[in-house]
């Protein structure tokens, strides 16, 4: 019978196409591989109905098919749950009945029974040779021989074994991708989001695997693009999709493990916890994923990650509203999220997690309130109560950092990377440190440590600008900082840093333009002037007069306007300015400071200069760089 025209079905917030398998949550397609997508399609056809393994088995792989049904069978099951959603102990659309089959509860609508079952081409019939009887003998001990092998050897040790031998990819990285929330509450979205960056941080404990962080797949989020071209873009092979279900006190989490290079699905489940237990259910996901791609688990990774972490909901939930807004990165967004963090450690005055957010509020200003020594306390706070806790280790390094407290960063950072060799932002602050004292080139690779953890995140690609400059490589750094402009269009910083490499280099009209760019980004009518008068400058007294007046201006006028007239200072070897901007720029605490003073090409005329070494013991500088500083 020919196919109807309408193949589509409908159950809850789902369609089905029973012509061509595509499944669709509220519009939205949903991946469903198509052994899963014609089990479905028997299900639906016999809604309400006990449809036996056997009958499954017959009209999706066919009664002459000689493959492992079961185990496609099982596979199909899972899949289908855990694209719908569905509990198995509490089922909404398939129900198993213990050895008797599965049945379809949910009521469809639509053309149920009128749209044949999709079927694949009929494979071609091919004339069987004949056997000479010695080599069908031959066969059949062969054979005999190869099942003992395959029952007497555990399959997934075996599977290992050949994988690489079959052509296929040993899994060394991964991202997650954000998690769908499937409570249709747009409040809880921080909750999807909450789940997505504690999945990413569990999976990255484990040393063998690199996980790309929560800042770089939210790009991701919503968007319908191939999962192929999203890996590439992040250099990964394999990806985690799934959702996220909370209703009351229960959160349910599926997830699915996707081969980056072939599409192709490799692992399904689903989760279902109270949500006082969220913490050590994601525990288990993570630990199922890493077996999953055989990441070899150490003692040191299993003791950190098997201790069962209770958490009060109210506490958690807080925590998730408060690292939401932290991510936005405005002075509205940080004291909110102070707010929440407060919030979290009086409902669970033992939770590490809120102290180091509460820490990171406060060191790290956006705009908001600094305070370096309350930063401390909630950090120190974190590491006494989980001193395991990387995020911890990494606060507290950072702030160290700013404070000039040199050697106390470095063993924090350090002990931070050692914990959680794949949390990117504990790499980054130590390509800062490393970078603050003159060693340009270990700076480099930590930051690209840091880059490929987590490629789309604004501190990292800004970090690495500077050190290019630092190592003196301005046309890799012009390159570096046009990707930087391509990645983050509404963002100043790199037409600072384009501005900067041109004032080095004497490109004055190049430098008068990048300055333009930024006049029309903020909409600065005064920046735009002073473009105006440097170009009068360049006109009337060439490259010299153009330097000395963009200096002036920088450092009556502009946001880090001291450190950047230093800069300009320094082209015209002016040694009494560069010291006098970066005094005061010290004394105002400008966070830069330090972080460029010692690889600044800049101020390499000053480096025999007493008065420039004593700004460096002054900003805990002074001792001798190790390493290739590139100079």
């Amino acid at each position: 019978m020919e196919p109807k025209t309408s193949s589509l079905v409908h159950f809850a917030e789902y369609a089905f196409d029973l012509a061509t398998g595509e499944l669709r949550l509220a519009g939205t397609p949903v991946k469903l591989q198509p052994q899963p997508a014609k089990v479905l399609a028997v299900l639906i056809r016999h809604a309400g109905e006990i449809v036996t393994r056997h009958t499954l088995v017959e009209e999706v792989w066919g009664a002459e098919t000689f493959v492992d049904y079961e185990q496609g069978l099982n596979y199909a099951i899972r899949q289908i749950r855990t694209v719908l959603g569905d509990d198995a102990d509490q089922p909404r659309f398939l129900e198993t009945l213990p050895k008797r089959g599965y049945r379809f509860i949910a009521a469809p609508s639509g053309a149920v029974e009128e749209v044949p079952l999709p079927t694949s081409a009929p494979a071609p019939s091919v004339e069987r040779p004949r056997f000479p009887w010695r080599v069908a003998v031959a066969c059949l001990v062969l054979g005999g021989i190869a099942a003992t092998v395959i029952v007497g050897l555990n399959w997934n040790r075996l599977r290992q074994r050949w994988w690489p031998a079959m052509g296929g990819h040993r899994i060394e990285s991964l991202a997650v991708l954000p998690l769908r929330n499937l409570s249709h509450d747009p409040e809880q979205e921080y909750f999807s989001d909450g789940m997505t960056d504690q999945l990413i941080t569990d999976l990255a404990k484990y040393g063998g695997l690199r996980v790309i962080s929560h800042t770089s797949v939210e790009r991701y989020k919503g968007t319908q693009r191939p999962l192929p071209e999203i890996a590439r873009e992040l250099g990964v092979d394999a990806v985690v999709e799934g959702t996220v279900t909370r209703s009351g006190d229960r959160v349910r989490i599926t997830a699915q493990l996707i081969n980056a290079r072939s599409d192709a699905h490799l692992w399904a489940e689903t989760y279902q916890r109270d949500t006082r237990d969220v913490l050590a259910l994601q525990d288990e996901l993570a630990r199922d994923i890493a077996e999953q791609v055989r990441i070899k688990v150490t003692p040191k990774d299993q003791s950190r990650l098997t201790a069962a972490r209770i958490v009060s909901p109210q506490a958690y939930d807080a925590y998730l509203r408060g690292r939401h807004l932290w991510l936005q990165r405005t002075p509205g967004a940080i004291a909110s999220a102070i707010g929440y963090f407060q919030q979290a450690v009086r409902e669970d005055p033992g939770f590490a997690l809120a102290y180091s957010g509460l820490a990171d509020c406060y060191w790290i200003g956006w705009g908001a309130k600094v305070d370096f020594p309350l930063a401390e306390q909630y950090a120190r706070k974190a590491i006494s109560l989980q001193p395991d806790l990387a995020e911890g280790h990494t606060s507290l390094g950072a702030l160290f950092l700013y404070e000039h407290r040199m050697a106390d960063a470095q063993k924090e950072l350090r002990r931070a990377i050692e914990l959680n060799p794949n949390y990117a932002m504990a790499h980054h602050y130590y390509a800062l440190y490393l970078l603050s004292m003159g060693v340009a080139a270990d700076a480099l690779a930590e930051n690209e440590r840091a880059r490929q953890l987590d490629p789309f995140t604004i501190p990292i690609n800004a970090a690495r600008t500077g050190i290019l400059i630092g190592l003196r490589q301005y046309d890799r750094a012009l390159e570096q900082a046009g990707r930087f402009a391509e990645l983050f269009p509404q963002s100043p910083v790199p037409y600072s840093l384009f501005a900067r490499i041109y004032w080095i280099q004497g490109m004055v009209p190049e430098a008068i333009a990048e300055g333009r760019k930024l006049a029309a980004l903020q909409n600065s009518a005064q920046r735009e002037h002073d473009q105006d008068a440097i170009t009068a400058a360049f006109n009337k007294s060439g490259i010299r007069g153009a330097r000395l007046k963009a200096a002036q201006l920088m450092e009556l006028r502009h946001d880090r306007g001291l450190i950047d007239s230093a800069f300009v200072y320094g082209t015209l070897q002016d040694g009494p300015k560069v010291l006098e901007c970066l005094e005061r720029a010290r004394v105002q605490g400008e966070e830069n400071v330090h972080l460029l003073v010692k690889t600044a090409p800049e101020f390499d005329f000053l480096h025999d200069d007493p008065r420039y070494q004593e700004m460096l013991r002054r900003l805990d500088l002074a001792q001798a760089s190790t390493g290739n500083s590139g100079h």
